[in-house]
């Protein structure tokens, strides 16, 4: 399969392929080398998360990693507003994508997309007025791949995922002339692997949620940090030397995502022909509060009155009322931390593979903030 370019656009690429035993084909577009690592890292993940809930699953790629990954669910007024075209019903498979762009809606702008079930026509029409770069999913049900094609001037990608295919028991990798070989990791996540590792009890939402924050792990560059709530993946910390740093990035995306849920930010008086990617930059940004002067002057711009004050304790007021949140992390935990930044977003359940020097002390530090920690004894690394 020939590629558009390489990782960057001076560099000539191919992708070898079975023809007759392909993973993916191409309805339509021409890939590059990252669309083609994004939607295969994607799809695997969508499928992965589909078999352990039984639900339909969509997740937005970004650059190896997920940005955002959910179930078929509710969708709340914001994520209505935002995402959902006038006069279009949300079926199970559009109703995931809507709620995984809304988790990092930031990061997810320019996005790959997979979804576990085939698209249909209400997901097409969403993901008619989104900027994203390509989609790939089982199926794609009649008149679905004619809308979508139309996008971006035709160079919209969009690839079908073989079902039947099954990945080779060893896979290969070449690095500056050396190659690689291992296993293909095996290790199916349940909710036995959930609970085994605490006698303490976990009800089942928890353990879906758990289940969706850990196959997310295992398909985001380690070291990785996953938050998840109400089967949606709200913050990803991907690729983080430190496992604090991860823990940290990823819920502040939690924290974000909540308090673009605040009356304050959701009343900010935008100009009629403000762009919805610039509404939300500076939603974010005023969240954030640390606007310098230009940037003020950019965001006034965009308003039609002057925005409303957001103090520092009205944040801190809003976040105390998120709870339930439950975080995977894809390598042991080592220091306490960790654990104290997690209680700071409304942690509840954590699930690591254990095996710490200090796990004493991630213990006394779960049990301290009243979170419940399972230890599931599978690593989840991805370089």
């Amino acid at each position: 399969m020939n590629l558009r370019y390489g990782l960057n656009p001076e560099q000539r690429a191919r992708a070898s392929v079975d023809e007759e035993d392909s993973p993916v084909r191409v309805p339509s577009g021409e890939p590059s080398y990252i669309n083609l690592l994004d939607a295969l890292g994607a799809w695997q993940l969508v499928r992965e998360a589909a078999e352990c809930l039984s639900q339909a699953v969509a997740t937005t790629f970004k650059h190896v990693s997920p940005a955002g990954v959910a179930v078929a669910g509710d969708v709340d007024e914001v994520m209505a507003d935002l995402w959902v075209p006038e006069g279009v019903e949300l079926s199970p498979v559009a109703s995931a994508y809507v709620r995984a762009r809304d988790c990092d809606p930031k990061s997810s702008f320019g996005d790959f997309v997979a979804v576990s079930q085939p698209v249909d026509l209400s997901l097409a029409h969403v993901l008619r007025g989104v900027v994203s770069d390509g989609i790939i999913a089982p199926a794609f049900e009649p008149g679905t791949v004619e809308v979508l094609a139309r996008k971006k001037g035709g160079r919209f990608l969009i690839m079908e995922a073989n079902e039947a295919f099954e990945p080779p028991a060893l896979e290969h990798r070449t690095v500056f002339g050396v190659r690689f070989e291992q296993d293909t990791a095996a290790t199916m996540l349940n909710p036995a692997t959930v609970t085994a590792g605490t006698v303490a009890s976990i009800p089942s939402s928890a353990i879906d949620n758990l289940l969706l924050a850990m196959v997310t792990a295992r398909h985001t560059q380690s070291n990785s940090v996953t938050y998840a709530r109400d089967g949606m993946v709200l913050g990803v910390g991907a690729g983080q030397q430190s496992r604090v740093d991860g823990t940290k990035l990823a819920g502040i995306k939690v924290d974000t995502w909540w308090l673009r849920r605040h009356d304050k930010v959701r009343s900010l008086p935008f100009r009629k022909d403000a762009r919805r990617q610039d509404r939300l930059n500076w939603q974010i940004r005023y969240i954030e509060g640390d606007l310098d002067a230009g940037e003020q002057k950019r965001f006034r711009a965009d308003l039609v009155g002057d925005p409303p004050h957001l103090g520092r304790d009205e944040k801190a007021d809003w976040l105390a009322t998120l709870e339930g949140v439950c975080l995977a992390s894809d390598g042991y935990i080592p220091f306490r931390d960790n654990v104290d930044h997690a209680a700071r977003h409304g942690v509840a359940y954590i699930a690591d593979p254990g095996g710490s020097s200090r796990n004493e002390e991630v213990e006394t530090a779960c049990a301290q903030h009243g979170i419940v920690l399972t230890t599931t004894g599978v690593r989840l690394f991805k370089h």
